[in-house]
């Protein structure tokens, strides 16, 4: 056990329960922020369902990246911040600006409570949209930490927040930050286990498939496990080679949504029935496009290869992820156990 508290922001959200209980293993105290106090019972539920269960080494804090309220008080006494909360605009914004200015004004917040409360370093939830997307030319090898996206090319508001945010937040450390430290994890498509029926985006890619999704679109995709996105934060947060540093977070090589679709039916036994690994020609995405918001959406990353490396964190951390096919594997049972399907 260690007295050390590491204030873990977004509290509802998939990777930060993952990582709470990463943290409750190793035998942290644990804070987290949730918009609504009222929530906290779920999440000690959804840890209930991860193995742990705290007590009163987890406590819980109300505030909202959208205003200065209620981050002193979550920083307070904290030695590290897993700073992965996200404000999502609710409702039917299209404009870009209601993704990226809450985005970065949230890092910032965040960021400078960290600093003025004396927290030694803070390992920012980026993402992969703030690597791999909006680049005019296929590249001939994997992405790496060096590269950013391309925001002169087609990149959705989403992935452009993510850029903008994790790149105000190095820009802050650098100019403001005085002692604080920041490390940032960049993760592909995350799966692995649901704690309970809100979940991620990625596993929703899962969900749709086991529900008969009658074909997959040509999209290439990374995976990671949440497990291991969450024991990649511990290692950012507290490891000397990790200060100034990003990590992306991929198991093995970027995967086909076909091949998804094929593993599932093999793993999976008769809750794979209904998985159709039949693939939609391209020319067929294009003209559902047309009416369809969602087809519109994956028309630049149709055919596109998106694969990434996760040599730096692997050793420079000694970071071992599970493979893909696990983390597959992991998504559709937790899912048949949960009811989900």
């Amino acid at each position: 056990m260690t007295d050390e508290l590491v204030l873990v922001t977004g509290g509802t959200g998939f990777i930060a329960q993952h990582c709470m209980l990463a943290l409750l293993r190793s035998g942290y105290r644990v804070r987290t922020t949730v918009r609504s106090l009222s929530r906290e019972q779920e999440v000690r539920q959804n840890l209930r369902a991860g193995g742990a269960e705290p007590g009163d080494r987890l406590s819980f804090v109300k505030t909202d990246l959208g205003s200065d309220a209620g981050w002193a008080e979550a920083v307070a006494g904290c030695v590290y911040v897993l700073h992965g909360a996200s404000p999502t605009p609710s409702g039917d914004q299209v404009r870009e600006e209601d993704w990226v200015r809450p985005a970065i004004d949230g890092n910032l917040r965040v960021l400078r409570a960290a600093r003025d409360a004396g927290v030694k370093r803070v390992v920012l939830t980026s993402a992969f949209g703030a690597v791999g997307v909006g680049h005019r030319k296929p590249l001939h090898r994997p992405f790496n930490e060096t590269d950013w996206s391309d925001l002169t090319g087609r990149v959705a508001p989403y992935q452009k927040s993510k850029t903008l945010s994790e790149q105000a937040a190095w820009d802050f450390v650098a100019r403001e930050g005085g002692a604080l430290e920041l490390s940032a994890v960049n993760p592909v498509a995350v799966l692995g286990p649901a704690l309970g029926p809100d979940y991620s985006h990625s596993i929703r890619m899962i969900k749709n498939m086991m529900d008969g999704q009658p074909a997959c679109p040509k999209i290439n995709t990374g995976l990671v496990d949440v497990r291991d996105v969450a024991d990649l934060h511990v290692l950012a947060m507290t490891d000397p080679a990790a200060r100034g540093e990003r990590f992306l977070a991929i198991s093995g090589e970027s995967i086909w949504m076909a091949d998804i679709a094929r593993i599932l039916r093999e793993r999976m036994g008769k809750a794979a029935g209904k998985v159709s690994t039949r693939v939609i020609p391209n020319w067929l995405v294009a003209l559902s496009a047309l009416r369809d918001p969602v087809m519109k959406a994956i028309l630049p990353i149709l055919g596109v290869n998106m694969n990434a490396t996760s040599v730096k964190a692997q050793t420079l951390l000694g970071w071992r992820p599970r493979s893909r096919e696990d983390a597959i594997v992991a998504t559709a049972e937790s899912l048949v156990t949960l009811g989900l399907i």
